[in-house]
């Protein structure tokens, strides 16, 4: 596992129905801002219903608090417009550590990897 340094981020908002076109308007702003990120390796959200998911993966904390500093003004929109209701981030403890600190006070869930491989 020593060569997987990929950290996933999943955020789930809760958007009303009457909201839902103005969240999709930023998904799309969303979408276009991660895509020029050198350290983004994946970015996509998913819909169920009135909850929305991002499914992201960056090369190691560098890309995670490069994305972050990217996107925080799209993030707060989106938590205006949805209700952050849960958000973890998964990764090898090594890149997690780094990240507790900054991400302080997010409510975060951190998940770390403990088996497993990347091809």
């Amino acid at each position: 596992m020593a060569n997987d340094r990929c950290v996933s981020i999943a955020p789930y908002f809760e958007v009303p129905d009457e909201r839902m076109d103005e969240f999709k308007g930023l998904v799309a702003r969303f979408v276009e801002a991660s895509e020029k990120e050198e350290g983004c390796l994946y970015y996509g959200f998913l819909f169920d219903g009135n909850t929305a998911t991002c499914r992201e993966g960056y090369a190691g904390a560098d890309g995670v608090l490069a994305h972050l500093s990217n996107v925080g003004e799209l993030f707060a929109q989106a938590q205006e417009v949805g209700q952050l209701i849960r958000m973890e981030v998964h990764g090898p403890e090594e890149e997690l550590a780094r990240l507790r600190e900054p991400l302080d006070g997010m409510g975060i869930d951190f998940y770390a990897l403990e088996a497993g491989f990347r091809r």
